[in-house]
């Protein structure tokens, strides 16, 4: 017997209450279902983000980046994550320059032509950040500054180019636990397998 999916519940916001402004900004929506039951959610927003996994096809590497990150070393894991360089969308920018910026501040590479791959919502539940992915090839001589991000942001960020070889054995196995870069890397290796 064939079970039947529920439709989903209709619900809307009957108030919503911004109960802190900072880098995060969090409301809490009162909202209610289908049936008039109310319910409340935290919402958390802090802007959209772009997401860019430069790769150089030549010589089959990518630039990557590892940064301390503050819910991480509140969960005690104080090992830095392989990221896609990635940043916020700054007022009036555009997904495709915000990505070319955040390469150019965490890694030194100048960018050429960005391949999109998807914009996704990072964590829909709590989270009100639509994240923009691209692909972006470049070569040796698009490696201009030594990046490292913005001094003023406190980032810490360490570039480094990884074989795409490696970043392949890394997301077979499991062991690429950032999603925006895991779908980057799964993007990379269905569009081009050759370079893995």
């Amino acid at each position: 017997m064939a079970r039947h999916a529920k439709p989903a519940v209709m619900t809307r916001i009957l108030r919503a209450e911004r109960v802190r402004d900072g880098y995060a900004n969090v409301t809490v929506l009162t909202l209610a279902d289908d049936q008039g039951r109310e319910f409340q959610r935290e919402v958390v927003s802090f802007g959209h983000a772009a997401c860019v996994l430069p790769y150089d096809p030549d010589r089959k590497v990518a630039m990557i980046v590892r940064a301390p990150r503050a819910p991480l070393l509140l969960a005690g894991i104080e090992t830095p994550l392989i990221e896609a360089p990635a940043g916020m969308i700054d007022a009036g920018e555009s997904a495709e320059a915000a990505a070319r910026r955040e390469a150019m501040e965490e890694t030194g590479v100048r960018l050429g032509p960005l391949e999109s791959v998807a914009s996704c919502w990072s964590s829909p539940g709590v989270v009100a950040e639509l994240s923009h992915l691209f692909l972006a090839p470049y070569t040796l001589a698009d490696r201009i500054d030594g990046g490292g991000g913005l001094e003023s942001e406190h980032e810490g960020v360490r570039p480094d180019e990884i074989s795409l070889a490696e970043l392949g054995r890394l997301q077979a196995a499991g062991k690429l636990a950032d999603m925006k870069t895991l779908a980057l890397v799964q993007a990379l290796r269905l569009k081009r397998p050759d370079l893995f």
